[in-house]
């Protein structure tokens, strides 16, 4: 079986500063890949490459073997969603309202459908539904990000720093529905993260990207494990055991 999103020699720009200078990627069907580096690194400019809210100057993208389409409607629909950094949920509507808007290229019933899924999936989103999004904490409204970009039931969910903010035990506890999210649902994910070893942790395949180039790729578990790599382009030093 081929990769589910393939990316090659990805080039992208703003005006003469290059954010990305040739990026090449994979997610394989049914896994978590996570790119990992330092702010502004190109982590969030892959991401937004591939939903088509920025233009690629070159390089390609497939999706399930095929070019990806430009118009961001339509990448949706192939079945690739984005919760984005800082979480964006529309805070004056409900977390139900959030949740319908996210599934907005379904079918009523579809939509509903998904929303129950939700539920059960973030169970303290059903006894938030009728409760005005922006008052939630930052640990529920990160749930609730991650569950509206599974409104769209995609085959790919891209999840942008979901850690951001977050208190370390809220961390975790968003760690453990990235894990859910691919074994209990069986939808890949592409985990762009600052805290890395927490992003090696869960993920199959890592990539180690600096100053808009892919440095390393390679099992996760193997990155996290070598000192030296974590050290060199993570800027963390390893936990001894």
């Amino acid at each position: 079986m081929g990769a589910l999103l393939s990316i090659k020699d990805l080039y992208v720009s703003y005006g003469n500063v290059k954010a990305l200078n040739g990026v090449s990627l994979e997610v394989q069907p049914g896994s978590i890949a996570c790119l990992v580096g330092a702010n502004g690194a190109g982590k969030s400019t892959l991401l937004d490459s591939i939903s088509g809210r920025v233009q690629a100057k070159a390089g390609e993208i497939t999706f399930e073997g095929k070019p990806l389409p430009r118009q961001v409607d339509k990448i949706v629909k192939l079945g690739i969603s984005q919760a984005p950094e800082g979480r964006k949920i529309f805070v004056e509507l409900t977390v139900r309202e959030n949740l319908i808007m996210g599934g907005f290229i379904l079918s009523k019933s579809q939509s509903s459908e998904m929303e129950e899924q939700m539920y059960e999936l973030f169970p303290l989103l059903k006894e938030r539904m009728n409760q005005q999004a922006g008052t939630l904490s930052g640990g529920e409204q990160q749930q609730l990000a991650i569950a509206r970009g599974l409104m769209s039931r995609p085959k790919l969910l891209m999840l942008d720093e979901p850690s951001l903010g977050l208190a370390p035990i809220i961390v975790n506890t968003v760690f453990n529905y990235i894990k859910k999210i691919k074994e209990d649902m069986g939808i890949s994910v592409l985990l762009v993260e600052q805290n890395a070893m927490k992003a090696l942790e869960v993920s199959d395949d890592a990539y180690v990207i600096e100053n808009g180039l892919i440095r390393m790729h390679g099992k996760a578990s193997e990155i996290r494990e070598n000192r030296e790599i974590v050290q060199a382009y993570l800027g963390e030093k390893k936990k001894e055991n």
